[in-house]
């Protein structure tokens, strides 16, 4: 065995020719190298080349002018990002760097980013408005709806642990202590948020116990306030069957689910005032129409009364005119029926025979001689016998 034939069999691999290793074992061996030097870390840069591919996954580099670094963001953990970065976008971004073994490329595996200012999540929360707008979701499109004035049960959708449930509760308890409040519990931040709210908002959707529902937490940062953005929860939000009132963060803070709400709340103890009505004052209120009830209904028991007294007099005049129309009429076709009448004749100087039977003898044919008769006059009868009966001739 030569002396080069020994070396080799106690070379290292990859130290001669004689052990070389495949370029497959370089690139993974570089790898564990990098993965294991290099923990998590945060990077930061101008984003370039950004690429969505088909399957889902995002591509691009962070360069600063001097370098840049190959990036790769798995549409698993696309969620954690608010929006896809623009080119020419500062950000910081957080991965593992490795290495590509296919191409023995280092790329960095990013599971998390924020823009310089608030760039992604303004860019995602346009993104987001102008998907609901397309669909007819925000407020302003659908009419909001009114709230009701004498709400019996109001649902909180915020977390059971922060401020917002206390400060609701505080401040319906003092307006309206016989509202029912209802606590719905979901996380209001973190990864899992949006998934809680939803989950939520589907659950007090399907029970429809609530006449009105309160959507939000205390204040927060803005990355805080993330989960009330997406636009699964403003689905759910618009989704739900009775009024909403929005109130996250603070005043300053507009977010997509304020724009979905009917009412949008500066705080949640402002929410509780807008959906929980004073029972004073409606007891107030109560008072003050059942007062101008009475008075109204006076008012219009007295006009009935001058009306039907005013009907009662015209009726009155009426039927007077109309009876005196009517004696009138009687009185003249009276003296026309007395003209007529035979008494009138009578009384005239007139008298009228009549036979035994009571029938008039209206000419000289028919009496005969002796024949006896009775002579009515106007004022009582006479009774006669025909002495000679005289026909004139004509």
């Amino acid at each position: 065995m030569t002396a080069r034939r020994q070396t080799d069999l106690f070379a290292a691999p990859g130290e001669s020719a004689a052990t070389a290793i495949p370029v497959s074992i370089l690139t993974e061996t570089a790898r564990d190298v990098i993965e294991g030097a290099f923990p998590l870390v945060w990077v930061r840069g101008e984003v370039t080349s950004f690429k969505q591919h088909r399957n889902g996954h995002w591509y691009f580099c962070l360069a600063d002018g001097l370098s840049q670094v190959k990036c790769v963001v798995w549409s698993r953990d696309q969620r954690r990002i608010p929006a896809p970065p623009d080119d020419g976008m500062q950000v910081v971004a957080r991965g593992q760097l490795t290495v590509y073994p296919a191409r023995g490329e280092m790329q960095m595996v990013v599971n998390a980013m924020e823009a310089e200012g608030d760039g992604l999540q303004r860019k995602a929360v346009e993104r987001t408005l102008r998907v609901l707008e397309r669909d007819g979701l925000l407020a302003t499109q659908r009419g909001p709806r009114p709230l009701p004035r004498l709400p019996r049960c109001v649902a909180v959708v915020t977390s059971p642990d922060g401020a917002a449930i206390r400060d609701v509760v505080a401040v319906a308890r003092r307006r309206a202590p016989n509202v029912r409040i209802v606590l719905v519990p979901a996380a209001v931040q973190g990864d899992g948020a949006p998934e809680s709210l939803c989950t939520a908002l589907q659950r007090l959707a399907a029970w429809r116990g609530a006449d009105v529902a309160i959507v939000g937490r205390g204040g927060g940062g803005k990355e805080d306030l993330r989960a009330f953005n997406d636009e699964e929860v403003a689905r759910a939000v618009a989704a739900l069957p009775m009024p909403v009132v929005s109130a996250v963060g603070h005043e300053v803070d507009t977010t997509v689910c304020d724009l979905v709400a009917d009412v949008r709340a500066p705080t949640p103890s402002a929410a509780a005032e807008a959906a929980v009505p004073v029972l004073a004052d409606l007891r107030d209120e109560v008072d003050a129409l059942r007062r101008s009830l009475i008075t109204a209904v006076g008012r219009r028991f007295s006009d009935a009364r001058a009306r039907v007294d005013d009907i009662a007099k015209a009726t009155r005049i009426a039927a007077q005119r109309l009876v005196e129309r009517k004696r009138a009429a009687a009185t003249a076709l009276g003296g026309r029926l007395h003209a007529l009448s035979p008494l009138a004749t009578l009384a005239r100087g007139y008298a009228v025979p009549r036979d035994a039977r009571g029938a008039t003898l209206g000419s000289a044919s028919s009496f005969a001689a002796g024949l006896p008769f009775e002579l009515l006059l106007h004022d009582g009868s006479v009774a006669a016998r025909a002495e000679d009966v005289r026909i004139d001739p004509r």
